[in-house]
């Protein structure tokens, strides 16, 4: 872990280049704090799998899903939490790097308003999720279960989720040590494919 200044934001360029490296950034007691974590947390795409008890859930057909809609909203979405690593500098950064088309946002709505959602950073054939969350149980599923649905049918090869969580493992999510990591980050952002377009 490394620390770095606190800035309005951190410049694209850098923010991109730490992604490359396998080192993504969270603000924690005022400070920018880099994480490199070893071991990492991915979800084989090929090992994706939907928990027998949020099959039901999935098929909800009152669901609607976006994708780039309501960036900001997703991100600001994520920081409702009473400890969060999402402060004003990593809104920022975030934003401009959606605006620069990097972070892209999956939606999760429900009755015409956001339930939940992920966001993350997308450089070549990886894809980094940030975070996600649920205002209304089952959105966070709702929302994994179409990223993983998008990135298989685009060529992507990596899904990094930083850590393993509970939640996650359920879906398929396991450690990988860094160094494994970092050799398929490497193939992965060299890859041609696009999250968006």
């Amino acid at each position: 872990m490394n620390r770095v200044a606190m800035a309005t934001i951190i410049p694209p360029d850098i923010l991109l280049d730490f992604y490359r490296r396998g080192v993504f950034p969270m603000a924690m007691d005022g400070e920018l704090r880099l994480f490199s974590p070893d071991p990492r947390g991915v979800i084989p795409l090929e090992k994706f799998r939907v928990p027998h008890g949020s099959r039901k859930t999935l098929r909800d057909p009152e669901w609607k899903v976006t994708v780039n809609a309501a960036f900001e909203e997703v991100v600001l979405g994520c920081a409702e939490r009473d400890e969060t690593w999402i402060d004003e500098t990593i809104f920022g950064s975030y934003a401009e790097l959606h605006h620069l088309g990097h972070a892209h946002s999956i939606e999760v709505w429900r009755d015409g308003e956001l339930a939940g959602g992920l966001y993350g950073v997308a450089i070549g054939a990886a894809f980094c999720g940030e975070s996600m969350f649920s205002r209304v149980p089952g959105a966070s599923k709702v929302a994994l279960a179409n990223l993983v649905e998008r990135l298989r049918g685009r060529g992507f090869v990596l899904l990094d989720t930083q850590w393993v969580t509970p939640h996650l493992e359920k879906f398929g999510a396991c450690e990988i040590p860094r160094s494994e990591y970092l050799e398929k980050l490497a193939k992965a952002v060299e890859m041609k494919t696009s999250f968006w377009e």
